[in-house]
């Protein structure tokens, strides 16, 4: 954020630092802009409107030092699944729309920093993430198949109509844009790994509008460009309707939040490499200015980029002015270069896109995931599933939900172990795991390993019920609640029951551990009135040692007892 600190310590060096990574972004940003402007159904000319305003309000107001706004493919792509369900792609009103649908997101972004709401991002889990960007990544990479194929298909997001599409309008192709896409992609990849600092999308672009140019190839049908318009965007508020509104909110919000997510996890990383913490909060904000602000100058959604970010800091970038650079640079093409992209292949930009986006694609994460907790790993599947059959705009949400659905199936199946003494370790162990743990006739101890609340007590009952039906020597049942940090009204009143049902059965309930969080809700219950002996916070052993309890050792041939009294 800019402030009289920033100002003060700002020098020669940091700004010749600034300026190399700020064309160096510019370079990378200019046909990348364009690439997700075609994704999102906008003019090309739109991704270079969304490099200008967007990043000098964003460094005015950002914490990160280092993170690069502007057009991102994912968020290109939920504009093109939101706005095209309501205009046909590259109309008027499509774009209108896809300006008020801006505006929406920066001013949903803006209200959750204000409120300090942006701590609700961390109920979307990484599993949701990497399985709806992977499956996200390949929508992408299918949708730009018309532009590489030079055919035309509908506007479908899901891959079976995708396919189908391109399978019924084969006959179309065009084998000059298909050699120019297939070009573009290995000279993409080639000079990536041969020359890495070389702005390989800039040199394929440079390459094709000359070798377009000089054969006149769009007479063959190679789909071109065309005429982009020159100057500044114009200052224009947004024309909506309530309609429009209630229509485009849904999808506004979880382009809001998505955008967020990756722009902070991004940021987070190179701060953290950096010595240096940004404020989420802080970062909600800039990002819903720089959509409002952006908004009244013709751009669409806009986020941090991954890989515009990476290369910033690698390039030396040391402060936000890199982004004033940029969109200087951009405004600088605007007014006096945009008539050299009129010969530019669609092929080129989609080239562009598939080889920035294949590498999202992260199948090793899934299979990681399913080794170390198949939960998540059925997260990411399902995410992934709804995300390429179903719709772009279903994925996130579905994964939501059904984490949701996973997290309550396994919140109302609370791990509940008996304990036995294990002498060697001189603690209490999980019987299930610690064949040598000694139990007693007389006491039954358990250890409840969860919240307990309204969903999960009926669960506890029934688990104790079970443990208890064959014992008739039990005189005492331990709980055990070291891991226990909440309760709720239906427990405590269920708990109580219980205290009182095998009392008459003869059989003393005590708990052990209890943590002064629940000691405190339990005695606005009038426990420490009503079961004084059972409102405890004494660790397990020191309870038993206590009330007289033994352990029996079953190994001996008397009754004698393990050498500590407990």
């Amino acid at each position: 954020m800019l402030n009289k600190q920033n100002v003060l310590a700002y020098n020669r060096t940091l700004f010749t630092r600034d300026v190399i990574a700020g064309i160096t972004l510019f370079v990378m940003l200019i046909p990348q802009g364009m690439a997700y402007a075609m994704l999102a159904g906008l003019p090309p000319v739109m991704g270079l409107y969304a490099a200008t305003i967007p990043l000098f309000i964003y460094a005015l107001f950002a914490s990160s030092k280092h993170l690069s706004i502007g057009p991102v493919a994912i968020t290109s792509l939920l504009v093109f699944s939101g706005v095209s369900m309501v205009a046909e792609p590259g109309t008027g009103d499509y774009i209108s729309i896809v300006i008020v649908l801006a505006l929406l997101v920066g001013a949903i972004q803006f209200l959750l920093g204000v409120t300090k709401l942006g701590f609700i991002v961390k109920f979307i889990p990484h599993s949701v993430m990497n399985g709806y960007t992977s499956a996200a990544a390949i929508v992408i990479g299918l949708s730009q198949f018309k532009h590489l194929l030079g055919i035309q298909l509908g506007n479908y997001l899901q891959v079976q109509y995708l396919f189908l599409d391109m399978f019924r309008n084969v006959q179309q192709i065009n084998f000059i844009t298909v050699f120019i896409g297939i070009a573009s992609i290995c000279a993409l990849i080639i000079l990536k790994k041969m020359v890495p600092k070389l702005p390989g999308a800039l040199f394929v672009v440079i390459i094709s509008i000359l070798f377009v140019s000089a054969f006149n190839l769009e007479r063959n049908g190679v789909q071109i460009v065309g005429d982009v318009p020159q100057g500044f965007p114009q200052f224009a508020l947004p024309t909506m309707t309530m309609q429009t509104v209630q229509v485009l909110v849904p999808m506004a919000f979880i382009i809001a939040l998505l955008g967020f997510m990756e722009s902070l996890a991004i940021g987070k990383a190179v701060a953290k490499e950096e010595q240096y913490k940004i404020n989420p909060n802080q970062e909600l904000r800039a990002l819903g200015l720089a959509n409002m602000l952006g908004s009244l100058f013709q751009s669409f959604p806009v986020n941090g980029s991954f890989s515009r970010t990476a290369v910033n800091h690698q390039s030396g970038g040391a402060t936000q002015m890199t982004s004033v650079i940029t969109g200087v640079f951009v405004i600088i093409t605007l007014f006096f270069f945009t008539s050299l992209f009129y010969y530019l292949p669609n092929a080129v930009l989609a080239a562009i896109i598939i080889v920035a986006v294949y590498k999202l694609i992260d199948i090793k994460e899934m299979k990681h995931l399913f080794t170390v907790n198949r939960f998540e790993g059925w997260i990411w599947v399902a995410t992934f599933v709804v995300t390429l059959f179903v719709g772009i705009q279903w994925g996130i949400i579905i994964g939501a939900l059904f984490t949701l659905i996973l997290i309550v199936k396994k919140s109302a199946e609370p791990s509940i172990v008996e304990l036995g003494y294990v002498k060697q370790e001189n603690t209490f162990r999980n019987i299930d795991v610690y064949t040598n743990a000694v139990t007693s006739e007389e006491a039954t101890i358990i250890r409840i390993d969860a919240n307990i609340h309204f969903a999960n007590i009926s669960v506890i009952e029934e688990k104790v019920k079970n443990l208890l039906k064959d014992r008739d020597k039990t005189k005492w049942l331990i709980i055990d609640m070291s891991g226990v940090n909440d309760v709720d009204t239906v427990s405590i009143d269920t708990l109580e029951a219980m205290i009182h049902f095998y009392k008459n059965q003869g059989i003393t309930i005590l708990f052990a551990s209890m943590k002064f969080s629940i000691r405190d809700m339990v005695n606005k219950a009038d426990w420490d009135e009503k079961f004084q002996e059972q409102e405890n916070h004494l660790p397990l052993d020191q309870l038993l040692k206590e009330k007289g309890i033994q352990i029996e050792n079953p190994q001996s041939n008397d009754s004698g007892m393990w050498d500590f009294q407990i």
